[in-house]
């Protein structure tokens, strides 16, 4: 058993993280501040071979695994919990979808962009009135000669105005609950399909959020990815995929949260010491920094078991649940540890903990993860 990287691990964590200090931490606080999606960056992650890490090389992406992918938006996340969405959400949603449970005719058709990094992938599953409950997702796909007809909206849909290509879920036969979902990849510009914005978020707030709304959207059945009514059953399986992602992210941020509260502490000074020195503020931090260990290796497992092809989705839900309630105690430490000046924008702990919390909701909340342990357990 092994719990270091290997050289091929180090190397793109080293990368990453050089790519964030340069292009990314200098600029973080003010995309987040005037909710800015930042394209160029994107772009240029994407050059990088950030866009498509797992993606075999002949799809056009790096060719490496899950750990990798997770080794890169923990690096992320350290500087920047929005831009770290971007790359956790194309990695392991959209681009997850069309790449397992696609045809070779997609996968070249659009796999291919979005591995390079020359298209965003979105992902289109939550609704207004199902969230938790997904299964109860009210957009219908009617057949109509050679295609299908698509209505209904989704909500909270990560790159859902900056997106190219769209994995959308629809039911194709309401009697068999969520045995009757197909998915269909809808692009942008396809005439009923329109995206709107959602501004005012709590955190990430840099990362692009939006409603799809679709009205008699006709789309070809060569749009069709796998099976019909076997979307749901594949949705599942993207999911668990997702939540490895989600993990290295609040892993990221709460490992943020910690170097950044304790460079304050060794430089703080309080009653003529670094507040460090104080056992109240050293315990924080030992707490801080024992918890993220446990939420990395957590993650790491389940990254570890998917690439080895055995079940994971246990491993993936503990480690997501964990490292995302791990993130909300640290990052709120942080702040404690940063006093009034945590409370401020002056310094990044502040962001961190507003990022920190959606980690705990999307690709499933806490209380899901506990019921997907749960079961597996009792099983």
């Amino acid at each position: 058993m092994d719990f270091e990287l290997d050289e091929a691990h180090r190397e793109i964590q080293r990368m990453v993280r050089q790519f964030c200090e340069e292009e990314v931490k200098p600029h973080a606080r003010r995309w987040d501040e005037a909710g800015t999606f930042p394209r160029e960056v994107v772009a240029k992650l994407g050059e990088l071979g950030v866009m498509g890490i797992s993606v075999p090389e002949e799809y056009g992406g790096a060719g490496m695994d899950s750990l990798a992918v997770a080794v890169a938006v923990e690096e992320v996340a350290k500087v920047d919990g929005s831009l770290a969405l971007t790359v956790a959400s194309h990695n392991g949603l959209g681009s997850s979808q069309i790449r397992y449970f696609g045809s070779e005719v997609q996968k070249r058709r659009w796999l291919v962009p979005l591995a390079r990094g020359e298209k965003l992938a979105a992902w289109g599953l939550t609704e207004a009135g199902s969230g938790s409950d997904a299964a109860a997702m009210r957009t219908a796909a009617v057949r109509k000669g050679d295609g299908w007809v698509l209505n209904g909206s989704k909500m909270f849909i990560t790159q859902g105005t900056v997106g190219d290509v769209f994995v959308v879920l629809a039911r194709t036969d309401p009697a068999k609950a969520q045995k009757g979902i197909t998915a269909f990849v809808l692009e942008k510009g396809m005439k009923g399909f329109s995206q709107r914005a959602i501004h005012g978020k709590l955190g990430m707030r840099s990362s692009d959020t939006a409603e799809l709304v679709m009205e008699d959207v006709v789309v070809p059945d060569e749009n069709r990815i796998g099976e019909t009514n076997q979307g749901f059953a594949n949705t599942l399986s993207i999911l668990d995929r997702g939540r490895i992602t989600i993990g290295a992210l609040a892993v990221g941020l709460g490992q943020g949260a910690l170097e950044a509260a304790r460079d304050y502490a060794k430089e703080r000074q309080a009653f003529g010491k670094a507040i460090a020195e104080f056992q109240a503020i050293a315990f924080m931090l030992a707490d801080m920094a024992t918890e993220i260990a446990a939420a990395r290796l957590l993650v790491h497992r389940a990254a570890a078991l998917a690439d080895a092809g055995k079940r994971f989705g246990q491993e993936a839900s503990m480690g997501k649940l964990f490292a995302s309630e791990a993130a909300m105690r640290a990052t709120t430490k942080a702040i404690q540890i940063h006093g009034g000046y945590g409370y401020t924008r002056e310094f990044p702990v502040e962001r961190h903990f507003r990022d920190a919390k959606l980690c705990e909701i999307g690709e499933g909340t806490s209380e899901v993860q506990r019921l997907v342990i749960a079961r597996s357990i009792l099983r």
